[in-house]
């Protein structure tokens, strides 16, 4: 009965969790029908809430806000928005970090978490997985002497939370494993290994 429990466990919790997380990306993009005037919603419509129409609506926004802004039109108006956002005191500071962030991370032309690795942290001898984040920019790269790389330390299970450290790239080796491989790694704690990779010391 053991046996058969912990199978049931095996096939049923990740598939829970997986409703769950789905659940709760569709419950919140479904808010975005509150923009529309309450005469248009669903509800007063046909009588009852239809779950996804809200991100169907969300999925539209974006892609048609990308759409405009790639025009010349549209791309003055972003630019004066940002303008004016960068006018306002505190909403300047959040607004230039994420942004500067979520260019990094989602331009195609970027490099961020492009690069799994293999860094010794906390301590000497201890080996865990982060990712390459690029190198120390600013003035900060005026501090370090020597060929510095900046990587991301994610904690385990949950990969959101982590560490920024800046590292001699001597230090780091480079994994033949991909981004999604080594995500599942540190997931699972270890216990999804990915295929046998062969390691090679970063290259500039």
């Amino acid at each position: 009965m053991r046996k058969y429990f912990i199978t049931g466990l095996l096939i049923l919790v990740p598939l829970a969790i997986t409703l769950w997380v789905l659940n709760l990306i569709i419950g919140t993009m479904d808010q975005s029908l509150l923009l529309l005037p309450e005469r248009w919603r669903p509800e007063h419509l046909i009588g009852f809430h239809i779950p996804g129409l809200g991100t169907i609506l969300t999925l539209l926004i974006i892609f048609f806000t990308g759409l405009l802004a790639q025009n010349f039109i549209g791309n003055y108006v972003v630019g004066i928005w940002e303008a004016l956002l960068r006018r306002i005191p505190v909403v300047n500071s959040i607004y230039s970090s994420v942004k500067q962030v979520s260019d990094t991370l989602f331009s195609s032309s970027g490099n961020a978490f492009r690069k799994a690795l293999l860094v010794q942290y906390p301590r000497q001898g201890s080996w865990t997985i982060a990712f390459l984040t690029g190198t120390p920019g600013g003035d900060v790269k005026n501090h370090l002497q020597g060929d510095f790389v900046s990587v991301y330390v994610p904690t385990t299970p949950n990969p959101t939370s982590g560490f920024f450290l800046m590292m001699p790239r001597e230090d780091v080796i480079e994994l033949d494993m991909n981004v999604d491989e080594a995500l599942k790694y540190i997931v699972s704690m270890g216990v999804v290994a990915p295929g046998q990779a062969v390691a090679a010391p970063v290259k500039n």
